[in-house]
């Protein structure tokens, strides 16, 4: 019988890059995806992260053949750095819509771009969705000690960044002067410690 230490291993090699792939499907082809409509848009999505999926689990004896073995330090580790990525999607869903979740807003067309989010959590960082998916996979590499998550970190790290500014060339587009003048205020993950105060009259 497999450790639940092999299972989570498993679910984040199986889940973790197919899911950040859509991004990269649907941003650099933005205009494409408009023209086909959300439901055609998330079939075909869809398709593509089902057979990634099917592809990494064909072969996930090899890539989880390494394990550095239980460390209990690392699991704490781990533990504490789930636990922040827990409470940042929990504030984060507090002030970010479902459908913005699953990125219909970049899918519609122009007129339906909706509103710019700026607070709660998104008053302190620009992207807790992103830093809630690094931390996680940091926790479950932590806990889990294997190899194969250990690399899929080096690997979703920059991609993670490219993703977000794929993003943000599209926030521009659809919001302008009010999200340059949100960039300048809000950093991208990592909160200020003394924020800037608003030039007075």
């Amino acid at each position: 019988m497999q450790s639940a230490a092999y299972w989570i291993a498993l679910l984040a090699v199986v889940m973790f890059l197919p899911f950040l792939s859509v991004w990269f499907i649907i941003h650099p082809f933005i205009h494409t995806w408009r023209r086909l409509g959300p439901a055609k848009t998330y079939l075909i999505v869809a398709a593509i992260v089902l057979a990634m999926m099917a592809v990494l689990f064909a072969v996930r004896q090899p890539l989880l053949s390494v394990r550095f073995g239980a460390r209990p330090a690392f699991a704490i580790a781990g533990g504490l750095l789930l636990a922040a990525s827990l409470a940042i999607g929990i504030a984060m869903k507090r002030r970010f819509p479902i459908t913005a979740l699953f990125g219909l807003p970049e899918i519609s067309p122009p007129a339906a771009g909706g509103t710019l989010v700026t607070g709660g959590i998104y008053s302190h960082i620009r992207h807790p969705r992103y830093l809630q998916v690094m931390l996680g996979l940091a926790a479950f590499a932590l806990f889990t000690n294997y190899l194969a998550l250990y690399a899929l970190l080096a690997v979703c790290l920059p991609l993670i960044y490219l993703v977000v500014l794929f993003e943000e060339r599209e926030l521009r587009h659809r919001f302008g002067e009010e999200y340059e003048r949100y960039c300048q205020q809000v950093p991208r993950f990592l909160p200020r410690i003394f924020r800037r105060r608003a030039p007075g009259p």
